[in-house]
Formats: C-alpha cells, sequence, structure tokens
C-alpha cells in the first residue's frame, strides 16, 4: 500500500484553555477524496487548521509526505503543495479577480505557466473569466467561493484543504462547487481532504470519511458505509 501523503499522529490542539483537538489520528492517500463530518462544534476546521499551523498542534505529529511539518511556517505550506481554502472564502474584496489569483502565484516564478494556469481557471469557471476585471468582494458568495477555489489551484496544490465549501449557498451553486471538486481530485489527480456540514454531500463526493464529536474522530470507513450507517443517517443526514 502507498504511504499517506498526509498523516495526523495523536494530535492535540485548541484556542487557550478550550481543548479543541483531544489526539486524533488519520490518514490521507495520494490521489483520495477524504471527508471529515461532524456536528458544529466537533473540531472539523479546527483540524485543517491546525494541519496548517494556523492552529499550533501542542501535542502529536503532523506528517506530509513523510516529513515532520508541525513546525513549518504556514506562509511555506503552499510552496511545498499543501493549500488550504478557508471557511469563510476570504478572497481580497478590493482586488479584482485576476489579481486574486495571481496572489495565489505568488510564490511562483514561472511566468508563461502562470499564464496558462489563469486561462486554466477561466475554462474551469467560466464566470470568473467573464469577471477578471471586477473586485472580488462584489462577486455573488458562490462566485467567492469559485475564486477561493481557484486561486488556491494557482499554488499547484498536491493536496487541497477544503474547509465548508458548501456554506452559506444556494443548492444549485453548490452541486456545482462539487463538480468542480470531483473535476479537480480526477482530471488534476489532487488529494482532497474536506470538512464539509452537509454530510450527505460530503460523503458522496469521498472515498473515505471520518467522524468527528468534541475533538475526537469516534468513526472511520469507506463513505458508502457511512452513508448506509444507520446511526450516521440519524445523526447527520436528518433521518
Amino acid at each position: 500500500m502507498a504511504e499517506p501523503i498526509l498523516e495526523l499522529k495523536d494530535v492535540h490542539s485548541g484556542y487557550g484553555s478550550i481543548k479543541a483537538l483531544k489526539g486524533i489520528s488519520l490518514k490521507i492517500y495520494p490521489g483520495e477524496v477524504v471527508a471529515i463530518i461532524g456536528a458544529n462544534g466537533a473540531g472539523k476546521s479546527t483540524t485543517l487548521m491546525t494541519i496548517c499551523g494556523i492552529t499550533k498542534a501542542t501535542q502529536g505529529e503532523i506528517y506530509y509526505q513523510g516529513n515532520l511539518i508541525n513546525k513549518v511556517l504556514p506562509e511555506k505550506l503552499p510552496t511545498l503543495g499543501l493549500c488550504q481554502v478557508p471557511e469563510g472564502r476570504r478572497i481580497f474584496p478590493r482586488l479584482s479577480v485576476m489579481e486574486n489569483l495571481r496572489m495565489g502565484a505568488f510564490y511562483r516564478n514561472d511566468t508563461d505557466q502562470i499564464m496558462k494556469d489563469m486561462q486554466h481557471a477561466y475554462e474551469m469557471f467560466p464566470i470568473l473569466g467573464e469577471r477578471h476585471n471586477q473586485e472580488g468582494g462584489t462577486l455573488s458568495g458562490g462566485e467567492q467561493q469559485m475564486l477561493a477555489i481557484a486561486r488556491a489551484l494557482m499554488t499547484k496544490p498536491t493536496v487541497l484543504l477544503l474547509d465548508e465549501p458548501s456554506l452559506g449557498l444556494a443548492p444549485i451553486i453548490v452541486q456545482q462547487i462539487f463538480d468542480i471538486i470531483a473535476q479537480i481530485n480526477k482530471e488534476e489527480g489532487t488529494t482532497i481532504l474536506l470538512v464539509e456540514q452537509n454530510a450527505n454531500l460530503a460523503l458522496q463526493a469521498a472515498a473515505r470519511g471520518y467522524v468527528m464529536e468534541t475533538g475526537e474522530i469516534t468513526l472511520e470507513d469507506d463513505a458508502q458505509s457511512l452513508l448506509n450507517n444507520p446511526k450516521i443517517r440519524e445523526a447527520y443526514l436528518g433521518e
């Protein structure tokens, strides 16, 4: 079996005296889409923030491509191919769509390839191509989410961390976003770790899933088994 591309071993983290993660372990293999599901406050977003070093792990080890990354600065991780699309999009509202995409390529100096990748982003998200001179802050919520994903793709990620991509979006836009996520995985070969409130959508998109409750992983299985699990259906799928 291949080595995990991303692995957490007994990771703890939190905010001051609040312990948000209480010893979580998980493995993501190259080319997978893996979902983390759970209720609000379970620690899903904190897991991504801890992987990225924005919230510091107080205990445990985080490995990316076999290397310990606990002490790597958050801003260095995109240069290694590990990039997060944060909850709430966090685009640059006063920069144009094109300038936002250029910010995604900030660390790169392969100018010709940057232009090709920007063109590819416009092909993947045609609405962004139409609005390339428009300020990011004037886009709709769905368009901003597309821009946030496209900006992350400009880093040429090996592993993409997606935090609540469906949050606050209309169902038709959510489906578009998840179609794009599937395309990124299949066509680009990008490994994706997906944190998502909509458990049904997340598990349909993923090969495997982890269930989080109050800072701990309580269940791990392939996505279809989780979808068919009566307890999961009752707790997270509203049945």
